[in-house]
């Protein structure tokens, strides 16, 4: 008997969210930890969603680091909303973590991007908490050895990236060095884009100085080595998901790689993001899919970018509306110190995806 396509396609799609082949990001469902529960006690980590036996381990020997890698979370939520805002596909599916749609449960550009930003976050913010002494495992990072340069002094205290690195690799890449969970290929895929995250985070690493001098002269410059925000790190993996490769799985000596399948002449470079199988245009509303439409998207008339009301409706027009913003206007400075300002009202045209 053959069976129809569409209850093939069904019974994968259920099977894929049963095995939960994405085990990799469901940490993230941490962004719903509640604010009553204190992360104080070993028993907590159990309460916590969306961590695999390793990382319960990982909690328990480090509880101080929980309240870090939660608000890490929460930050890969708001950094992947933002850099997808203009976008047909705009990772709101990352909200519905741990029970992702297969726009994340497969090998996807969109999880590629997800999982690289999901190692960063959780780098960055132990790195921050490291400087700013929420964290009693660790202080600020270490003094470069290279001079800092005429007129500047080393000094302040330093983002420490290499702490971050070290934890946050062990955490995030915890879920992918289970065995029997998942193919291999998916596995490979994973390390290798969080690895991504790992180096496009270091990338943003940069030399950060406040001035000193007789009145604001800026005669000495104490400087450190300080992390961009990660909305800058998101937009960098942004690129990278934009021109990422197609891999496939294949051997290479005596193992098997991924290698690019258009030009497996080459090994994958260490800075690409790489993905295994393509993504629907998310243009229409299927959940089979993981697509959840642009319909009442609202696009940009002027735009010639992917925000434009051409790009983003998929060509089935859209629908003008107006808008009533009220704003600050008139401001005026009193000497001394304060500013005060009228509330104005503007109307403004808007538009949205039929």
């Amino acid at each position: 008997m053959r069976v129809r396509p569409q209850v093939c396609e069904a019974l994968l799609f259920a099977l894929a969210l049963q095995t939960g082949v994405c085990y990799g990001i469901k940490w993230l469902a941490l962004s719903k930890t509640p604010a009553a529960l204190a992360l104080n006690q070993t028993q907590h980590c159990k309460q916590l969603e969306g961590l695999v036996s390793a990382q319960v381990q990982l909690c328990r020997s480090n509880l101080e680091l929980m309240h870090t890698i939660v608000h890490a979370a929460r930050e890969v939520m708001k950094a992947c909303r933002r850099a997808f805002a203009d976008m047909r596909w705009n990772c709101s599916s990352i909200e519905l973590a741990p029970n992702y749609l297969l726009d994340l449960e497969r090998g996807t550009r969109e999880s590629a991007f997800v999982y690289a930003l999901s190692a960063a976050a959780i780098s960055h913010a132990i790195a921050r908490a490291c400087t700013s002494g929420d964290l009693p495992g660790c202080s600020c990072g270490p003094v470069p050895g290279e001079p800092p340069g005429p007129g500047n002094r080393w000094g302040g205290c330093a983002d420490n990236l290499s702490y971050g690195l070290l934890m946050g690799a062990k955490f995030s890449d915890a879920p992918m060095k289970v065995k029997k969970t998942g193919s291999q290929a998916n596995k490979l895929m994973r390390l290798h884009n969080s690895e991504v995250g790992r180096q496009a985070l270091r990338a943003s690493l940069e030399m950060k100085c406040k001035c000193h001098g007789v009145s604001g002269s800026c005669s000495i410059r104490t400087c450190w080595k300080g992390l961009q925000e990660l909305r800058d790190v998101a937009s960098d993996l942004k690129t990278r998901y934009l021109s990422a490769t197609k891999v496939v799985h294949r051997p290479m000596g005596i193992r098997k790689h991924l290698v690019p399948k258009d030009l497996d002449i080459r090994p994958v470079k260490d800075s690409e993001l790489v993905y295994l199988q393509s993504s629907p245009d998310f243009c229409m509303k299927n959940e089979k899919v993981g697509s959840h439409g642009t319909q009442d998207r609202q696009c940009n008339k002027t735009s010639h970018g992917s925000d434009s009301c051409d790009l983003m409706c998929c060509g089935r027009g859209y629908n003008p509306y107006t808008d009533r913003v009220v704003e600050r206007c008139h401001c005026k400075y009193h000497w001394c110190c304060y500013v005060t300002c009228r509330r104005c009202e503007r109307t403004v045209e808007r538009y949205v995806c039929k």
